[in-house]
C-alpha cells in the first residue's frame, strides 16, 4: 500500500500541474448540499436532512455561470450501494469545466491530460503508461461500438431498457484494450446533462473514456437550455418516485443560474480509477488509505 500511496500522491500532484499551468483556478465546493441533480441510477447519502455530493457538478456550474471560464477541482464524493472492485462508497473525483468548449475539444484535452500524467509519474504498469502515451486514441460511436460487441443495437437496447446491461456485459469489456477509447454520441435519452447536437437530435455530445475495459471519464457538451435541463429533471425525480426513493427539493437555484452558461463542457474522471490503472493494482482497495470495511 505504502508505494501505491506514494504513487497517488504523485499522480495528484502531476494533475493539479497541468490545469494550473493552463490557467485554470481550483475551486473547493461544498459536499453537504440542500438539494442534488437528480439521477434514477445513482442512490444519495443523506446528511441531517441534506445530502453529501455525488458530484461537484452543480456548485461548480454555478461557479462556470458567474464568469470562472476555467476551474477544476479534486474532491470527495459519495453514493450509496457502490462497492466492489472498482467502486467505493466514498472515492475521489476530479473534474474541470471549461467556457467557449464543446465535447470534441474536451476529449482532446482528457487525452492531453493524461498523456501529461504518464510521462510526469514514474508508474509501475509501463503498460498502462505507454497505453496512455500514445497519440492514435480510438474514437467509437455508441452505436458502432453496439454494432460491433453487442447482440441489440444501441437504439433496440434503449427501447428495451436493456442498454445498461448491453453496455457493461458486452460492450465495456471490449474498449481500451490496445488503446484508450472515447465512446461517444449517446442515445438523446442518456444524454444526462448533455446538449444534443445541432445536426441530428437523436444524440448527445456525450462521452466516456475506456482503458482496458475500465471506465475513467464522463463528459459532455453542457446543456444550457433551462426549460429542456427542468423537463430532463422532471423525468429523473418522476423516474426515482416510480423507484420507491425520494428525490429532494428541485435544484432550484442552479436551474436559475444555468441560463447565464454559455458554450461550455465539462467532465468527471475517477482518480481512484486512474491511479489503479497506472500503478496495475487489481482493486481499488490497494489504492486508498482506508476501505470502508477497515473503519
Amino acid at each position: 500500500m505504502a508505494s501505491f500511496l506514494s504513487r497517488r500522491a504523485e499522480i495528484i500532484q502531476a494533475i493539479r500541474t497541468f490545469f494550473i499551468n493552463r490557467g485554470y483556478l481550483e475551486v473547493d465546493t461544498p459536499i453537504r448540499l440542500p438539494c442534488l441533480i437528480p439521477e434514477a441510477h445513482i442512490e444519495t447519502e443523506q446528511s441531517s436532512g441534506w445530502f453529501l455530493q455525488t458530484s461537484p457538478e452543480m456548485c461548480m456550474k454555478r461557479l462556470l455561470a458567474a464568469g470562472h471560464g476555467r476551474i477544476f477541482q479534486i474532491c470527495r464524493c459519495f453514493r450509496r450501494n457502490e462497492r466492489g472492485s472498482r467502486h467505493l462508497p466514498e472515492f475521489t473525483m476530479l473534474e474541470w469545466y471549461r467556457a467557449g468548449i464543446d465535447y470534441v475539444d474536451l476529449m482532446a484535452e482528457c487525452g492531453e491530460l493524461l498523456r501529461f500524467v504518464a510521462d510526469k509519474v514514474d508508474c509501475p504498469d509501463k503498460s498502462a503508461a505507454a497505453r496512455l502515451a500514445q497519440t492514435d486514441w480510438e474514437y467509437l460511436t455508441v452505436q458502432q461500438a453496439f454494432a460491433l460487441h453487442a447482440p441489440l443495437s444501441a437504439d433496440r437496447a434503449v427501447s428495451g431498457e436493456a442498454f445498461d446491461e448491453m453496455l457493461v456485459r458486452y460492450v465495456e469489456p471490449s474498449l481500451g484494450r490496445r488503446r484508450p477509447t472515447f465512446l461517444h454520441d449517446y442515445p438523446a435519452a442518456l444524454g444526462s446533462l448533455a446538449r444534443l447536437k445541432n445536426e441530428d437530435q437523436r444524440v448527445a455530445e456525450r462521452f466516456e473514456l475506456y482503458v482496458d475495459g475500465l471506465e475513467l471519464a464522463n463528459g459532455f457538451s453542457e446543456l444550457t437550455d433551462v426549460d429542456e435541463q427542468r423537463q430532463r429533471f422532471v423525468r429523473e425525480r418522476a423516474s426515482m418516485e416510480g423507484q420507491g426513493r425520494q428525490p429532494g427539493p428541485m435544484p432550484e437555484r442552479f436551474l436559475a443560474e444555468l441560463g447565464e452558461l454559455q458554450s461550455a463542457a465539462g467532465i468527471a474522471l475517477g482518480v481512484d480509477r486512474l491511479v489503479m490503472l497506472l500503478c496495475g493494482a487489481r482493486s481499488i482497495d490497494e489504492v486508498v488509505a482506508f476501505t470502508p470495511e477497515s473503519l
